[in-house]
């Protein structure tokens, strides 16, 4: 009785525990719950690839997952539609802009040398003119600016010259926060050919006054200069950093365009549309009343059919939300409505566990055992089908998290997670609490347990009656 006492204190440890966790940590909610953006894009062929083939489309859609993974959104949905388009859903950007200028661009990215003759200055000066044309426009962009955003990018790239420095040869960049002091700057790190590259080029403009272009499909994103100190050597090792006045949110957009890959063909977006929150709240207000009511029905169908076992079940159900609902926020699962449903779903086969030890529990009963070796043979009796049944599901759920992508996988993992701890619940909770409801005198009523018990009980055999003749 002693063990059985110390795993009920265990348990509602856990689940104390678990309640300080839902209160103090925030909850991540995908796109269907929280809003977003939703973009189109649309893969265009090129001379090179006049053809979008299965392979281009799923490379295309590869690096658009990686950029994605740069922004940092979770739960994010990059899928094909038709032959050539990928819809992308990035719950809880609520810049679109951001987005659009990330995932948009074509990332055909080089490394050129400003041309002799020519300073950096002039470079600044277009690149403020730039700045200035779209700060002021208003969204979305006129024409007529487009015209002349689009001619002042000609006229940066005119001062620069191709070296054979491509973004196919730039392995990792990163923002990382300076060494010296505040600010930030992007690090660089290259291939052993790119480092080549790399190094002649700075050598060539090193104290020239001339500057490196970061060219991003013909569109210049940043124009660093190089040391005077770096001109007999250039920057070796295939290694360095970027830095200028940048903010966390200027070098991490720069380091994410970066390492984005260059696209193997140009993408258009077709679409940007803004999921509204008021649609993710409607949605979460239904699914809580849906879930609240199904489980609600579900706890008095168990005390009504059940009775002391059902009410308990009842309390290891309760336990069982708590736990589950804490070690998504734990793990950072992000909850979107089929994430909901797998923990709905799982809360019913948590239910089907102890219905599967009950019925066995009251066979023992009608077979004439005590109270105590029936609870016991129940749970025992019961295990293999609840081990069967619990596995069956997680592989469902491995081959859904393995092959599928986006609420698909967050379907899977709700669900795997749930089943692992219904399992807890069923043969450990509701065990403990059963057996320290035995340790009391007044709950150990076999009618408690299995009614109209007296019905099962066969009549005494060989009994003698009256032979009329």
């Amino acid at each position: 009785m002693g063990r059985q006492r110390s795993l009920l204190a265990i348990i509602f440890i856990l689940a104390g525990v678990a309640i300080f966790t839902i209160i103090q940590a925030p909850i991540r909610l995908g796109l269907d719950l929280q809003g977003g953006s939703q973009l189109t894009l649309q893969v265009e062929t090129t001379e090179a690839v006049p053809q979008i083939t299965p392979d281009k489309l799923t490379a295309v859609q590869q690096i658009v997952e990686k950029r994605i993974n740069g922004l940092g959104v979770s739960e994010s949905v990059v899928q094909t539609v038709g032959t050539d388009q990928l819809l992308v859903q990035l719950p809880g950007v609520s810049d679109p802009a951001q987005a659009e200028r990330v995932l948009g661009s074509t990332a055909q990215l080089d490394f050129r040398e400003q041309k002799q003759g020519t300073s950096a200055q002039v470079v600044y000066n277009l690149l403020a003119q730039r700045e200035s044309l779209v700060t002021d426009a208003e969204e979305p962009l006129s024409e007529e600016t487009r015209q002349q955003i689009d001619s002042l990018n000609e006229q940066i790239a005119a001062l620069y010259d191709k070296t054979g420095l491509t973004g196919e040869m730039l392995t990792r960049a990163l923002a990382q926060p300076l060494p010296q002091g505040s600010g930030w700057e992007v690090g660089l790190e290259f291939t052993n050919e790119g480092g080549r590259l790399f190094t002649d080029l700075t050598k060539n403009i090193a104290g020239t006054g001339r500057t490196l272009g970061i060219v991003l499909d013909n569109e210049l994103l940043s124009a660093p200069t190089v040391s005077a100190r770096y001109a007999e050597t250039g920057i070796t090792g295939g290694r360095a950093s970027i830095s200028g006045g940048f903010d966390l949110d200027e070098a991490y957009e720069l380091a994410i365009q970066l390492e984005g890959g260059s696209l193997p063909v140009p993408v258009t977006i077709v679409e940007n549309r803004t999921v509204g929150a008021t649609l993710g709240q409607d949605s979460i207000r239904r699914s809580l009343y849906a879930g609240l009511g199904g489980i609600l029905l579900v706890l008095i169908f168990m005390v009504v059919y059940y009775r002391l076992p059902g009410a308990i079940a009842d309390i290891a159900l309760i336990v069982y939300a708590l736990l589950t609902f804490a070690v998504f926020v734990l793990l950072q699962v992000t909850l979107t409505l089929p994430g909901i449903a797998g923990f709905i779903l799982s809360i019913g086969m948590a239910v089907d566990a102890n219905i599967l030890i009950f019925e066995r529990t009251r066979e023992e009963l009608r077979m004439g055992r005590t109270l105590y070796r029936s609870v016991e043979s129940g749970f025992y009796r019961a295990f293999s089908s609840i081990f069967d049944s619990n596995i069956t599901t997680l592989i469902v759920c491995g081959a859904l998290f393995w092959l599928g992508t986006g609420l698909v996988k967050g379907f899977a993992v709700t669900l795997a997670i749930g089943v692992l701890l219904s399992m807890f619940t069923a043969l450990t909770c509701s065990r403990t609490l059963l057996l320290v409801a035995l340790g009391f005198q007044g709950l150990r009523k076999p009618s408690w347990f299995c009614p109209n018990l007296e019905s099962f009980k066969q009549p005494p055999k060989g009994s003698i009656s009256q032979n009329p003749s």
